[in-house]
């Protein structure tokens, strides 16, 4: 095995296969302050995934004050603590970059039952 590939291995969160486009998630990151550090909640919908590997990304959106603020994750980081998933939207594109133009209901995602699978994959 190659040894970049070996090092990759060891670095790979196993616990956020299941968050897919659409999904409303809540993301647990750290945030270092002088020598202090807490836990700090980023929620929104996750609009767009990309990369595989280390190098795997999420995009997620919320509005914040009536201004729409994105954020880009990177979901093997080691400041993020976890990634908790409230709702899984149903959407037929890969990117749902078409949500930045849109404002109040119209920028909702519709929502669609868990399968039991899902269920037991989040609680784990």
């Amino acid at each position: 095995m190659d040894l970049v590939k070996a090092v990759e291995q060891q670095q790979l969160k196993t616990g956020h296969k299941h968050v897919s486009v659409g999904d409303h998630v809540r993301v647990h990151l750290q945030i270092k302050e002088g020598t202090r550090e807490r836990i700090q909640i980023y929620e929104g919908t996750v609009i767009a995934r990309k990369g595989s590997g280390i190098g795997e990304t999420i995009t997620v959106r919320r509005i914040s004050y009536g201004v729409g603020v994105e954020r880009v994750f990177a979901i093997h980081s080691p400041r993020i603590e976890k990634i908790e998933i409230k709702g899984k939207g149903k959407v037929r594109r890969a990117k749902l970059y078409y949500l930045r133009d849109r404002v109040g209901k119209s920028a909702r995602v519709k929502s669609r039952l868990m399968t039991k699978k899902e269920r037991d994959d989040i609680s784990e």
